[in-house]
């Protein structure tokens, strides 16, 4: 019953001000403030408010509230010990071939940037030296790429 007094009072207040708002000629702002001031009257008159404050009262509610609680916590735990099964099975996963999602290879771009940088250097030398570099020597860091992973 408090309840429902409550949001009569506020929505009595929403309606006053949303006058004052119309008489200075702000009928917009009128109009929306009026439209939010008949909410809480609607969801007395729908049953809402009186469903909510005998759930919020309620002891088997929140006995409800506290097995939902402890069912999240069981699903996050049991989360984050698969996590930490599955990054420590990471290089086991990645010597058989099947990498599981989220995890990485250990340093698995490091040879092709080495070769990269050192096919870089020698491009460079070449240019330097007004040499051009092979058309092979190109796409030679891309294939050893490639060839790393079986393409």
């Amino acid at each position: 019953m408090i309840a429902e007094t409550v949001c009569s009072a506020v929505s009595a207040a929403g309606l006053g001000i949303a006058v004052v708002t119309a008489y200075r000629r702000r009928f917009l702002a009128a109009a929306r403030i009026a439209a939010y001031s008949l909410v809480p009257v609607g969801l007395v008159m729908t049953g809402v408010v009186g469903w909510l404050s005998d759930t919020a009262l309620s002891p088997t509610a929140w006995a409800g509230f506290g097995v939902l609680a402890g069912a999240w916590l069981l699903f996050a735990t049991t989360r984050a010990v698969e996590r930490r099964r599955t990054g420590a099975g990471a290089g086991a996963a990645a010597e058989t071939g099947s990498i599981r999602a989220g995890t990485t290879a250990p340093a698995s771009s490091t040879p092709a940037l080495r070769q990269g940088q050192r096919k870089g250097q020698a491009q460079g030398q070449a240019q330097s030296q007004g040499k051009r570099p092979a058309s092979g020597d190109d796409f030679s860091d891309i294939e050893a790429i490639l060839k790393k992973h079986g393409i």
